[in-house]
């Protein structure tokens, strides 16, 4: 297998991740105000389109389902007169479906029901994220530095790529080309080669992560905002330099570990197109898929841990376990702040790209010249879109920040003298709501553990 295949395959996925078209700056800053300005809007009016998402699904739902219901009374009724096996089949398709459809709104509603406290925290969430954005404008500008440093990495990386094609020993071919030929340990170097290249770029993007982690920690944890240190931005990217880039390589590493042998898969499943069997071609499907799901989650926990890092100032392995624990404890309020937050983020994805194909079509309306609007209007929204990704991702990197300190913040505090909250009072009004109806429900409230571990009182004064 060509390991040059799988370095350039998965520079171009990374590439995708962290920027657009360089050459269209007016663009790149149109985009970038839409997404200001969507993090503001975000704030202010979270808590209505959250509910008015929440009832748009539950109302399709149920009319989805009703729908099915009725076209199956109708289908029985007219198949009745027609004692047909098309009629039959027909008939009991419908029923299947609607059968499933039920279910499926029984499901969503108990969900729903269960879930209809969570979805408050991810309102005030958002909220919070907002205001981070107005204390910290800065945060908005990490897309851009870690793309300039991408790129600056992947200029290296070619340039020693080109010196080790013409390492070797000069041997002339059948054809009376000069060919370079590697002996020896050189040859590996190749594979060497391309896991710098996976490991550096996930280290260049887990830096990211460490950085804005840090940032936002600070925030949180300190009580009066008026007292944020004048640059919380660069003090983090200090700490993480000077503290924590054990922790930053070794997520990294973990990343790496799985991510090659996905894409050693993905590679010779492309090799073998056509030529493998069902079975094998089944298998090869669902081990890229296995291995894709656990990328995801380690990226997720990676990221928790780099939180907890920040908080607890501890290594990696101790932060993983820590942030793993407080997600398992919180798993419904994950669940609904990765399903409303992931959601309300793809539609202001949405709305920026729409936005960006209208002034497009705007502007090509005065551009006589062009008598095809279709690929220019395309491009742009691929554009918009992978522009408008990388900045609402800081924002779903925030509100997952914010989650992750909150839930400490709760579990070893209470409110009472000596363990005040850190938390901002929006999200001190969900603690109160959520005391209040545990207390109408004879449950009782009040939040138990033990002390916080002292990075939480470090932060307030960095």
């Amino acid at each position: 297998m060509d390991p040059l295949c799988v370095a350039m395959n998965y520079s171009r996925q990374n590439i995708q991740q962290t920027q657009g078209l360089p050459s269209y700056v007016l663009n790149i800053l149109f985009q970038r105000v839409l997404s200001m300005i969507l993090m503001v809007i975000i704030r202010y009016i979270s808590r209505v389109l959250v509910w008015i998402l929440t009832i748009l699904v539950i109302l399709g739902s149920l009319g989805g389902t009703g729908v099915l219901w009725w076209l199956y009374a109708k289908q029985r009724i007219s198949a009745g007169a027609l004692e047909t096996q098309i009629a039959k089949d027909n008939l009991q398709a419908l029923l299947i479906y609607a059968i499933a459809a039920t279910v499926f709104t029984v499901i969503l509603l108990l969900i729903m029901l269960i879930m209809r406290k969570r979805v408050a925290l991810t309102i005030a969430l958002f909220h919070v994220a907002g205001k981070v954005f107005i204390h910290l404008p800065l945060l908005v500008f990490q897309p851009f530095w870690t793309f300039f440093v991408l790129i600056l990495f992947w200029t290296y990386w070619i340039a020693v790529l080109l010196f080790l094609g013409t390492t070797g020993s000069p041997v002339p071919n059948e054809e009376g080309f000069i060919e370079f030929r590697m002996v020896g340990p050189l040859k590996y170097m190749w594979w060497y080669h391309v896991v710098g290249l996976i490991w550096i770029s996930e280290f260049i993007l887990a830096c990211q992560q460490m950085t804005v982690a840090g940032a936002v920690v600070t925030y949180y944890f300190t009580r009066e905002k008026r007292n944020l240190p004048f640059t919380p931005i660069l003090a983090s990217v200090n700490r993480l330099v000077c503290y924590h880039l054990g922790t930053v390589a070794k997520g990294s590493f973990i990343i790496t570990l799985v991510k090659i042998p996905r894409m050693i898969l993905m590679y010779i499943h492309t090799q073998l197109k056509g030529k493998e069997n069902a079975c094998a071609r089944c298998m090869l499907k669902a081990c890229i898929c296995c291995l894709w799901c656990l990328e995801k989650c380690l990226t997720y926990l990676n990221q928790n841990a780099y939180t907890a890092t920040a908080i607890n100032s501890t290594n990696f392995c101790t932060s993983a376990k820590d942030a793993f624990v407080i997600l398992v404890e919180n798993a419904l309020r994950v669940a609904a702040i990765n399903t409303v937050g992931d959601f309300m983020l793809f539609l202001g994805k949405v709305l920026i790209v729409c936005s960006t194909g209208l002034a497009g079509i705007m502007l090509l309306n005065y551009q006589r010249d062009y008598t095809t609007w279709v690929l220019p209007l395309i491009i742009v929204c691929l554009f918009a879109f992978l522009v408008a990704h990388c900045f609402l991702s800081i924002y779903e990197m925030v509100v997952d920040v914010l989650f992750l300190c909150f839930a400490i913040d709760t579990k070893y505090n209470d409110g009472s003298p000596g363990r005040e909250f850190y938390m901002d009072k929006v999200l001190m009004e969900f603690v109160e709501n959520s005391r209040k109806s545990m207390k109408e429900a004879g449950r009782g409230g009040g939040a138990e553990g033990r002390e916080l571990k002292p990075m939480a009182s470090g932060a307030s004064s960095s």
